[in-house]
């Protein structure tokens, strides 16, 4: 089968930072599925484990984080899918990634594909929308349903794949959402998602959240990094809630963060499937949810530009994407 793979970990302009290659075909066992993949996307994560260090793989390793495909066959242990199921999930970061024709996949991880969206448009959205669903609705527990209607959320970063879909999310559970961008791109962006609010997180936080009439805020996501730390310190109200996808090694002071009784909160969405949590089922119910909400028409597609074919010349075009920091949305990979 056609994969996409690395030996080395290269700068992206070097030609040998991906390879074409030929991999065997892999058989499912357990709670596998092997998928025949449609469409994949590339996040951040891709390009910090591509990025250059001093290593090499024995053997061409498959990266890729997001996926949309067909059922190809199923393990003797399956159940919650068959051949010719149309799914879509984020994988597993301890195993072969869905950079490859056909990819082995716990179901528990997976959901079934949105009807109303073609691959290249599913394929935009699993690892993000774990992302911000887990970020808000596990880590922050905020209600996703409305109970929490009326609560403010600070997203640091609104304009990423991550920060797309959790405006989204954020409000049709009720919430007021204020979202940093930088550019007028992508501040008409967050606006188009549904941002009540965009604030420049290049500028000073504190002060254009307060110039909105906003002391505090309920909750905040940091969706980019925690350059931002200080500020989100500071506008958390006593006894919310801040919450992180960024393994920084910034200095965090957290003497603001105890007199305010405020908690912080880590979101890694491959936990799950890292560690082989009981919950891990949990995964595919939020993506089923999730695909039901955007068949009825209340959350899109957060797609902005779509690469064909599936190769290796298309992965060092979008990871140099990812890396300039300039993208919106998601950059999705289609077709082999």
């Amino acid at each position: 089968m056609k994969a996409v793979a690395l030996t080395h970990y290269l700068p992206i302009d070097n030609p040998e930072s991906f390879l074409d290659v030929d991999l065997p075909k892999p058989s499912p066992a357990g709670r596998d599925i092997l998928v025949e993949v449609k469409a994949i996307a590339v996040n951040p994560v891709d390009t910090k484990v591509r990025s250059p260090k001093d290593k090499i793989e024995p053997a061409p390793r498959v990266l890729g984080y997001d996926a949309a495909g067909i059922v190809a066959e199923v393990g003797p242990e399956v159940t919650l899918f068959k051949v010719g199921d149309e799914v879509y999930y984020a994988g597993d970061i301890t195993r072969p990634g869905t950079n490859q024709q056909f990819h082995l996949v716990d179901e528990r991880i997976v959901g079934q594909k949105p009807k109303t969206l073609s691959f290249a448009e599913a394929a935009a959205l699993p690892l993000t929308t774990i992302t911000a669903y887990e970020a808000m609705f596990d880590r922050l527990d905020i209600d996703r349903d409305g109970a929490d209607a009326g609560q403010t959320i600070l997203m640091i970063g609104g304009a990423g794949g991550v920060g797309s879909i959790a405006i989204q999310l954020a409000k049709r559970a009720g919430l007021a959402v204020i979202a940093t961008a930088s550019r007028p791109e992508t501040i008409a962006w967050v606006k188009e998602l549904g941002a009540d609010h965009s604030i420049n997180h290049r500028e000073d936080m504190v002060a254009q959240t307060r110039a909105l009439g906003f002391r505090h805020v309920d909750h905040i996501a940091i969706f980019n990094d925690m350059r931002h730390w200080a500020a989100a310190v500071e506008l958390i109200r006593p006894e919310g809630g801040i919450v992180s996808i960024d393994d920084t090694d910034l200095p965090m002071p957290m003497g603001g963060m105890k007199t305010k009784s405020a908690s912080l909160h880590w979101e890694f969405m491959f936990a799950r499937s890292m560690h082989q949590t009981p919950d891990m089922i949990e995964q595919h119910n939020l993506l089923n949810h999730v695909a039901e909400q955007i068949d009825a028409g209340h959350i899109r597609t957060t797609l902005s530009e779509v690469l064909s074919p599936i190769n290796a010349a298309n992965l060092r075009k979008a990871h140099k994407m990812i890396e300039a920091g300039t993208a919106k949305g998601k950059i999705v990979v289609e077709g082999f």
